[in-house]
């Protein structure tokens, strides 16, 4: 058998970010060679994810990033058992480090993402290489990114809710961004505004509207205006230019942004909750 450094053992650590005894482990099986040593402990990886494939991940982190120039925004999810696991600052700067690849390379989509190497290996593999060192689930579970004349991104304090807000303009007072992707975060709306929400949707609410109405006992005839009354309620509570801005419910998040600018409007938002 091969005499393992301490040197070696610290290499495949850093290249794997597995423990120490099954870095050390790894190259002894592999007699020296750090490539197979590489190999065993990804293969060791993907055993652990396929016997914990059943297991629930619902636990992690969602983080979310703009570009320098603030026209490109990106958030993740990575996935755990435990939210121990989460906490935990590894764990964590292995998700920052998914995050900045993401925004380097802008993938079309998870599937694309996952395939993107991260080093010297595709992400899929990197994470199997967490797996094996942490010993449960992980799984990068939502990818989505924004791109438009100005976007903010708000991570809520824990890594468990962010938020990724587009504007139609580029806007010199940061406070104006992180006020409406908090927004965004606190109020979950389902739409920027009216237009926005898909006809299912509305449809859904008409028929809630008027079901709520007829158990209530109001004539057939009155039960449509009943329900557009509701459908309104529905629209200023949950899209997002007519709600009530928190700071100062006698305004719009609307009347807010175009006390700053007349034209000043939200095009497209990301919310992603862990605690939902």
């Amino acid at each position: 058998m091969a005499e393992i450094s301490s040197a070696e053992v610290v290499k495949l650590r850093k290249s794997t970010g597995a423990g120490m005894m099954d870095c050390k482990k790894a190259l002894q099986e592999a007699d020296g060679d750090f490539d197979k040593a590489i190999e065993i402990i990804r293969k060791k990886g993907q055993l652990v994810a396929s016997k914990r494939a059943d297991r629930e991940a619902n636990e992690g982190v969602v983080l979310a990033k703009v570009s320098t120039d603030m026209k490109t925004g990106v958030m993740i999810v990575l996935s755990s058992e435990t939210d121990f696991v989460a906490k935990n600052q590894n764990f964590i700067s292995f998700a920052e480090s998914v995050l900045d690849l993401a925004l380097t390379k802008l993938p079309a989509n998870l599937d694309e993402l996952k395939k993107l190497n991260l080093g010297s290996n595709p992400v899929t593999d990197a994470i199997n290489m967490q797996v094996s060192a942490i010993g449960e689930k992980i799984e990068l579970s939502f990818y989505e990114k924004l791109k438009a004349a100005h976007v903010i991104a708000y991570v809520h304090p824990g890594n468990k809710l962010a938020s990724l807000v587009a504007l139609n303009k580029t806007i010199s007072n940061p406070q104006i961004g992180k006020d409406i992707a908090m927004q965004v975060a606190a109020m979950d709306p389902v739409a920027v505004d009216k237009d926005k929400i898909p006809q299912h949707i509305i449809d859904k609410e008409i028929e809630i509207g008027k079901d709520q109405a007829r158990r209530e006992g109001k004539p057939e005839e009155i039960l449509e205006k009943i329900a557009v009354g509701k459908l309104n309620k529905f629209y200023k509570e949950k899209t997002l230019h007519n709600q009530e801005f928190i700071k100062d419910n006698k305004k719009s998040i609307l009347q807010y942004l175009h006390e700053h600018d007349k034209e000043l409007a939200v095009t497209d938002f990301v919310r992603y909750s862990l605690k939902d």
